[in-house]
């Protein structure tokens, strides 16, 4: 193989190590919320508020979108359960991605388990897509729903 060869071989495996770094460690990370309401354009809450999403009931909403075939949707709807029988300021709301796609489409939710966090003003607080890290999942539930029950 020429030198020019060699080069092209080596940035290749650079850039595809530094995309598969970059995908997982965005992998089921919360982050800041793409938009809110704006002109003429409905955000996160209202969309949800159309689910029956009813924030105002809880101190923290978590809103999942998932599918049947969804391996990782299983595990973290089993997770989230866990946490809403043991902290009482936990509300979780399961929404089938299949059956609502019109919310899917607005809400740009591009793979499943995609989660919406929202305060009890219904204000959303994050989102993220995939399995959500459990320790993470855990401190953003603990810090504001409060210590377990």
């Amino acid at each position: 193989m020429s030198g020019t060869g060699l080069a092209v071989l080596a940035a290749a495996l650079v850039l595809t190590g530094a995309a598969a770094w970059w995908l997982r460690a965005r992998d089921g990370a919360v982050r800041a919320p793409a938009r809110q309401e704006e002109d003429g354009v409905r955000g996160p809450a209202a969309v949800l508020g159309d689910l029956g999403v009813r924030p105002g009931e809880a101190d923290l909403t978590v809103v999942q979108f998932s599918t049947a075939f969804c391996g990782p949707c299983r595990t973290t709807r089993a997770r989230l359960q866990h946490l809403q029988a043991t902290r009482p300021g936990l509300a979780y709301v399961h929404v089938d991605a299949e059956s609502h796609l019109d919310a899917v489409r607005e809400l740009d939710v591009r793979r499943t388990p995609t989660l919406f966090y929202l305060d009890r003003g219904g204000a959303v607080l994050g989102r993220s897509s995939g399995a959500p890290r459990p320790e993470e999942l855990t401190t953003l539930v603990d810090a504001h729903t409060g210590p377990r029950a």
